[in-house]
């Protein structure tokens, strides 16, 4: 019985890198780009979002720094 020679190691890996290059290229062929209004309309909710979430932290940072001062001054 013959056996298939394998290929060599290097070619094969050779070959999976040029295949993983030509599958991407084809996968971004089929990417629908934003608009630049849209990327700035997204950024400007991301920010505002940041913003926000932001201001939660901030103001219970605040209030937990308040009741700590509290239990510590009802300690003494």
């Amino acid at each position: 019985m013959a056996e298939a020679k394998k290929q060599n190691l290097f070619k094969r890996a050779w070959g999976g890198i040029c295949r993983y290059f030509r599958e991407l290229r084809s996968e971004l062929k089929k990417v629908v780009w934003p608009t630049p209004q849209q990327v700035l309309k997204n950024t400007l909710i991301v920010l505002a979002c940041v913003v926000v979430v932001g201001v939660f932290i901030w103001l219970f940072d605040i209030v937990g720094d308040l009741l700590i001062k509290a239990l510590i001054s009802l300690k003494k």
